[in-house]
């Protein structure tokens, strides 16, 4: 009887934690990233010399404060999931911890405390608490454009640092060390602020022939910055012809390994085998 209760006590814990389908899960959700949000401000005030100094003792209550909310949320994880091992090396786990972490290193180590703003990295639990999951597909579609861009890509790239090998070997003799190209990879570093339209103006060519090759490398610059635009545009284009999955699914949280993402029709987890709830 009191296994029943404590393995009850453990799935409503589960629910709440890791569940944003329920009431309780979607408010505990929701009051974990306003702890973050507010969490992170206090370590970006405590960096302010102003505000350190005005409310220094009131800023370290308060990221103690935090730092003992967000070790218990972590302790709660851990006791609530099925697959503990697998939690803590999976990549929310990991997260999970270094959030608190810097707190405790910061007694040893000063300046560690500075380290808690990768909390940061938990907002992506929005895609949870506010059903934009089915927003994540849309990343695997950049991917597939990213892969098919490749073999392109790459021949774009080493283009490029011709053209740069190249337009900076010209000006290192036609300009000089006078003017500021006092070696081929100094004039290459030009040639590459240049050709990305950045132009710091830390160098800049004196001579009519230098001036006429900037110019033109400048112009180059334009075309130059489309044709990767084009190339993921167009495989972007092509990858979002396939079928995707059905977007109007309820997120199923496996209770096992945690995984989320699964087909509306799934029965059971695809990663562990776990039955999904339903």
């Amino acid at each position: 009887m009191a296994r029943e209760r404590e393995g009850r006590w453990k799935t409503q814990l589960y629910k709440i934690i890791f569940e944003a389908d329920t009431p309780e899960g979607r408010a505990f959700d929701v009051a974990l990233i306003f702890l973050i949000i507010f969490s992170c401000l206090v370590v970006l005030a405590e960096s302010i010399d102003g505000l350190r100094k005005t409310y220094g003792d009131i800023l370290v209550i308060l990221e103690w404060f935090f730092a003992a909310v967000f070790t218990l949320e972590y302790i709660l994880r851990i006791i609530s999931v099925h697959n503990k091992r697998r939690y803590l090396i999976s990549f929310f786990g990991i997260v999970d911890l270094l959030t608190i972490l810097p707190a405790f290193i910061g007694l040893f180590i000063p300046g560690a405390l500075n380290l808690i703003v990768i909390r940061i990295l938990r907002m992506l639990r929005l895609f949870r608490i506010f059903k934009l999951g089915r927003y994540v597909e849309e990343s695997g579609f950049l991917l597939k454009a990213l892969r098919a861009s490749r073999p392109k890509i790459t021949v774009f790239l080493f283009t490029i640092f011709s053209v740069v090998t190249i337009v900076g070997s010209l000006m290192y003799l036609i300009e000089g060390p006078e003017n500021g190209y006092s070696n081929i990879p100094e004039s290459m570093y030009w040639a590459i602020v240049t050709v990305s339209t950045v132009g710091y103006g830390d160098i800049s060519p004196q001579t009519p022939i230098g001036k006429a090759i900037a110019s033109a490398l400048m112009i180059l610059a334009y075309g130059i910055l489309a044709v990767p635009t084009g190339i993921i545009t167009y495989e972007l284009a092509q990858a979002s012809k396939r079928p995707v999955q059905r977007r109007n699914s309820r997120i199923r949280t496996c209770p096992r390994c945690t995984s989320h993402v699964h087909a509306p029709e799934a029965v059971y987890c695809n990663k562990c085998g776990e039955k999904l709830p339903e």
